[in-house]
């Protein structure tokens, strides 16, 4: 529960300089904003970047929230972005195929949800090998707006999900002065932990080694 109305917190981030400078979106990438806001903030930015041949989807899971980007879109004469409904917690759910995305970003959102893990993951299946996860979330401690400190999830929660869904970290980030950024990438080659592994049937173990 936030203490201080902030839509996201994202207006305190420079859209701009993480979008271009530290994840490297450029002309004509496709591009996930998972949890986009009814700002839009981030996905009309990354619009911009990609230009006329890229492709955003924002993605939520409210439906007015959906419209709103939309209109805002209409506004500007933005013709790039897609909206999708989905439940970002549900596997498979969203309407984006396996492995399509350039990038994905999931922005001031796991503080707001209950399995971190599940939404990390959905949005990791869409993120084609070699494309990158864009995570920026608030940082631990408690500041004078955002979210209570019980409701924070860590840069080590984060990374430790992300490790064990077979990303790569590439590069952290200060995003600004309540959040902190780490950048993703998904192997091109499947990644399993050891821990996954004790976990398989032994023909799905035999199937993941190589020959």
């Amino acid at each position: 529960m936030l203490r201080t109305k902030v839509p996201g917190g994202n207006e305190l981030i420079n859209a701009e300089k993480v979008l271009k400078d530290k994840l490297g979106l450029t002309y004509g990438m496709k591009v996930g904003d998972f949890g986009c806001g009814g700002g839009g903030y981030f996905a009309l930015e990354a619009s911009r970047l990609v230009g006329d041949h890229g492709q955003i989807f924002a993605v939520d899971v409210l439906q007015s929230v959906l419209s709103n980007v939309a209109s805002r879109a209409q506004s500007l004469g933005v013709e790039n972005i897609t909206t999708v409904w989905s439940n970002l917690e549900v596997f498979g759910a969203t309407k984006i195929l396996d492995d399509s995305l350039d990038a994905g970003l999931i922005l001031n959102v796991l503080f707001q949800n209950k399995d971190p893990r599940a939404i990390i993951r959905e949005a990791a299946r869409m993120v084609r090998p070699g494309g990158e996860l864009l995570v920026i979330d608030w940082k631990e401690g408690r500041f004078p707006l955002g979210p209570l400190p019980q409701d924070k999830v860590s840069p080590s929660t984060v990374r430790r999900v992300a490790r064990d869904l077979g990303l790569v970290e590439t590069y952290a980030f200060d995003a600004g002065p309540f959040h902190y950024g780490v950048i993703f990438e998904k192997p091109r080659r499947q990644i399993v932990r050891p821990s996954l592994l004790e976990a398989m049937p032994r023909e799905a173990v035999k199937a993941k080694q190589p020959a």
